[in-house]
């Protein structure tokens, strides 16, 4: 937390049975019933069953419990601590996050904080990691799962940073639930949670919610089905990106270019309308993709054979066979043609609403055009995604447009893109808040409907 003021992300890790395969609460009471000769079991599991479950009445009395061993609590701790193995994958994941001045991360559990303290500082990690635990009534507080929520809430709403969050039982809901981009981790059968499937599965089919899960190790038996909870590998660069990136919106714009000036003259006549503004539309989008798009996303070689015999260089979009354009009905639809022919190998969907976007047609798209003609409030764009977020949090979005309200861009793009990998393609940008209606409307000009509303 020393980089706060640098922060742009925080990534929020539950301990046990998510960043090693243990449970160090079960491994301290193992310990102490050694030292002691006796064949008590483990108070916690009898605590947690009762009609208190997790509540903090429960955490509460989990801590008075550790009181009774304060005599030997330090040692305990350290020799659960030797004991602990974290779990390769997140070792990786927080040496590579130590790389990044603008991402940091945090332990938040429930358990033992000293434990986990001395797990770190063995790692080399101590000054990178802090924890946020509980254990004895001298530490002032008790984690329970309401309080990991809210320290998620309280990173992102007051302190505006982009939060992913991993966890790997009902406990852990709360913070997965607030944060931008949620990890289920999912260990062996044998030992992980019993109790999250049915839980896990409400939470999402409530909505507003679209967690991943990252099997650890990677033999373990995926939970629910691969669409309702999509997998994730968080050692992919893929996913470190997605979680090290400084969000900012990507903005790029021709208004002030004389090509610019040629290709909206025609959008903009109010004699032109039909097949003819259609063609004006389709030519923008051919543009803005070949000058604007290949620069955002970048170009990439393949062999393709010259007109003298030989094997050359051709270019196109970088992973374009990963890339959807989305045309968003209707007046989207020739723009995203002209964008579709500059990118003729990247998936071409029609889209009347969020709704039509689901995990099976962007199924392996790691890139998402969303085109239409005009941005005025950018609500339609909020809608569409915030779907696709909760379809895939770490697809890159870029909006392409040939219009786009300046205040739309401030108001609701720049926000939307802490929580995305957002950028915007646009011909011009206007400070005109006019909405057209009938004769007016774009999409009604488009194809010669202006009789309707």
């Amino acid at each position: 937390m020393q980089r706060e003021n640098k922060l742009g992300t925080m990534v929020v890790l539950d301990a046990d049975r998510t960043i090693c395969a243990m449970d160090t609460g079960t491994m301290f009471w193992e310990k102490l019933r050694e030292r002691q000769s006796s064949k008590e079991k483990c108070p916690l599991r009898a605590l947690f069953s009762s009609h208190l479950g997790y509540s903090y009445s429960a955490f509460r009395q989990a801590t008075f419990l550790y009181e009774e061993s304060r005599s030997d609590f330090e040692s305990l701790c350290s020799e659960v601590a030797s004991a602990v193995t974290m779990h390769p994958e997140f070792l990786a994941l927080i040496h590579a996050l130590e790389r990044e001045p603008s991402t940091g991360a945090i332990v938040v559990t429930c358990g033992i904080r000293r434990v986990w303290e001395k797990v770190l500082d063995r790692e080399g990690l101590s000054q990178s990691v802090k924890v946020i635990g509980g254990g004895r009534v001298a530490d002032g507080y008790v984690v329970d799962p309401l309080a990991k929520g809210g320290v998620v809430s309280r990173l992102r709403d007051h302190h505006g940073l982009y939060v992913c969050a991993f966890g790997d039982s009902p406990v852990d809901l709360p913070m997965l639930k607030l944060a931008d981009q949620a990890i289920v981790v999912v260990g062996e059968h044998q030992t992980r949670s019993r109790s999250m499937d049915a839980v896990l599965s409400k939470a999402i089919d409530e909505g507003n919610f679209r967690p991943r899960q990252a099997l650890i190790p990677d033999s373990s038996t995926p939970r629910l089905d691969l669409d309702k909870l999509p997998l994730v590998n968080i050692a992919s660069q893929a996913f470190v990106k997605s979680v090290t990136s400084r969000r900012r919106l990507q903005v790029v714009h021709a208004t002030a270019k004389n090509a610019a000036k040629l290709l909206m003259t025609p959008t903009r006549d109010a004699a032109i309308a039909g097949h003819s503004l259609r063609v004006a539309h389709h030519q923008v989008g051919w543009y803005l993709a070949t000058e604007f798009l290949t620069g955002v996303l970048g170009v990439e070689k393949y062999p393709i054979a010259h007109v003298q015999g030989r094997i050359t260089d051709g270019y196109r979009l970088l992973n374009e066979d990963s890339t959807a354009v989305v045309a968003l009905m209707r007046g989207g639809e020739p723009m995203a043609l002209g964008v579709s022919e500059a990118f003729p190998k990247a998936m071409f969907l029609h889209a009347g609403g969020p709704e039509d976007l689901n995990s099976e047609n962007l199924a392996g798209k790691q890139t998402v055009l969303l085109v239409d003609s005009v941005v005025n409030s950018g609500k339609t764009i909020v809608e569409f995604v915030e779907k696709i977020r909760k379809l895939d949090a770490i697809k890159r979005i870029v909006v392409v447009a040939g219009v786009v309200q300046e205040k739309a861009i401030s108001n609701v793009l720049e926000p939307l893109a802490n929580a995305a990998d957002l950028g915007l393609v646009a011909l011009r940008l206007s400070e005109n808040k006019f909405t057209g209606k009938g004769g007016t409307d774009t999409g009604n000009r488009l194809f010669n409907t202006t009789q309707l509303p």
